[in-house]
């Protein structure tokens, strides 16, 4: 199973749209097998760009932060699992992942003023 994750830095960007780059994780046997990232500057904001950067990349579960209404849909017409209002260092949350302990926050975030996800 392949997970991507928007990064900023080591830690999950709370700002899934602006995200400037992502980690795909392969996950085997109950253990991070590989991680790499790749860069998404072009795709910021594009949503069903990002879905198919990430089905491209055979990823098939998306952890996220926060994110929008709009991002979720692309996410989700693509087959892809979404889990949200995940927080803290990437390494981190995706052996949170691995032992059961992550559960999806059902958040996401309403587009007001210019505070844009």
């Amino acid at each position: 199973m392949k997970i991507g994750m928007p990064k900023d830095g080591e830690s999950i960007n709370q700002h899934f749209g602006q995200s400037r780059s992502f980690l795909v994780a392969e996950i085997e046997g109950g253990k991070i097998k590989e991680t790499k990232e790749i860069s998404s500057e072009a795709l910021q904001h594009n949503h069903e760009g990002l879905a198919g950067l990430f089905i491209r990349e055979g990823v098939s579960m998306v952890i996220v932060g926060g994110i929008g209404q709009p991002a979720i849909i692309a996410l989700q017409e693509k087959g892809l699992q979404v889990i949200r209002g995940a927080s803290g260092r990437c390494e981190d949350i995706l052996q949170k992942y691995i032992s059961g302990e992550l559960v999806d926050q059902n958040v996401s975030c309403n587009h007001h003023g210019d505070h844009h996800h």
